[in-house]
């Protein structure tokens, strides 16, 4: 793991806008209708009523305005678009380095930005909630680019209180401080356990979504001699990666915990999102993963 230079003010609101102009592009290009056609609202609300015509069901006479208008009237109705989205951010040290051309905590901010962008342009609330150990920082949903913005600075600049993990308290919180059902993306590289419980919990009341940050070291490459450091715990290890025992012994410890996390996100019930940090420079490099999550959706919508 390779730790991030921790940057300046003015280093935090250059990122930002250059996440914004990015994140507006995509959201406006690449993922026009996408978030709208898999994230519907909770619900339908009065609208008006009109004159009843033929084949409209008994159910949805208004009897008051029939029996006052001398004709049948009936109710109309449209669906409650309003939505309250909520992300999850874990910033504990794991999250602030790596090996990408982006540190694991910059690809979740870029995440978060396009989600946030489609949100607020579909005038959906957005809102935040930090975590290490524990809950570092709570900012309420609220509409608007300016708020919008205020989450992108926050995912990049907030400091987390420890350096370890702890989702639980998380999505503990979440599910006390949101009463409404919301969409809550819990964004993480899942490197803890113990939040099982929390996040079934959790995704009784709430649409929740696990975005998993993938980094370029998760993958066993023949790289030499290879000083492997633990963020959150500070230990280390050097490993041979150019034997083929070790690569292939790496390679099922990381398969283990991916299907542990993947085995509990089932049983739960809750979706996931995969997001590779990339190596390297490229196109919809964080709009491919949402992409194909969001047609994962539609076309399980499609099939209900």
């Amino acid at each position: 793991m390779v730790e991030q230079p921790e940057p300046g003010l003015a280093e935090i609101l250059e990122e930002v806008r250059r996440i914004e102009l990015q994140s507006r592009r995509l959201v406006t290009d690449v993922m026009a209708g996408g978030y709208v056609s898999v994230f519907r609202g909770a619900g339908i609300e009065f609208d008006t009523v009109r004159e009843y015509v033929d084949g409209d069901a008994q159910r949805s006479v208004d009897w008051n305005v029939t029996a006052r208008m001398g004709r049948p009237f009936v109710k109309t109705y449209v669906d409650e678009r309003e939505l309250t989205v909520l992300f999850a951010l874990d910033l504990s040290a794991s999250m602030d380095g790596g090996f990408g051309l982006w540190s694991v905590r910059q690809t979740a901010a870029r995440v978060c930005a396009c989600l946030a962008f489609s949100a607020v342009g579909n005038g959906d609330k957005v809102g935040l909630v930090a975590f290490s150990e524990g809950v570092d920082a709570y900012v309420p949903p609220r509409k608007g680019p300016g708020h919008t913005l205020r989450i992108v600075r926050d995912c990049l600049a907030l400091p987390g209180s420890s350096p370890r993990t702890a989702i639980a308290p998380a999505l503990e919180f979440v599910s006390r401080a949101v009463r409404k059902r919301a969409i809550v993306f819990l964004v993480s590289d899942f490197l803890s356990d113990g939040w099982e419980r929390a996040l079934s919990l959790c995704a009784r009341r709430h649409d929740v979504i696990a975005v998993r940050l993938l980094t370029p070291e998760l993958e066993a490459r023949d790289s030499g001699l290879v000083r492997v450091r633990d963020p959150e715990g500070g230990g280390s290890i050097v490993l041979d990666t150019r034997s083929r025992r070790v690569r292939e012994a790496y390679e099922r410890r990381i398969e283990g915990w991916r299907a542990a996390t993947e085995q509990t996100l089932r049983r739960a019930q809750v979706d996931l999102m995969d997001v590779p940090v990339p190596r390297e420079r490229g196109k919809d490099l964080v709009a491919g993963p949402i992409l194909r999550f969001f047609r994962m959706r539609e076309l399980r919508g499609a099939k209900r």
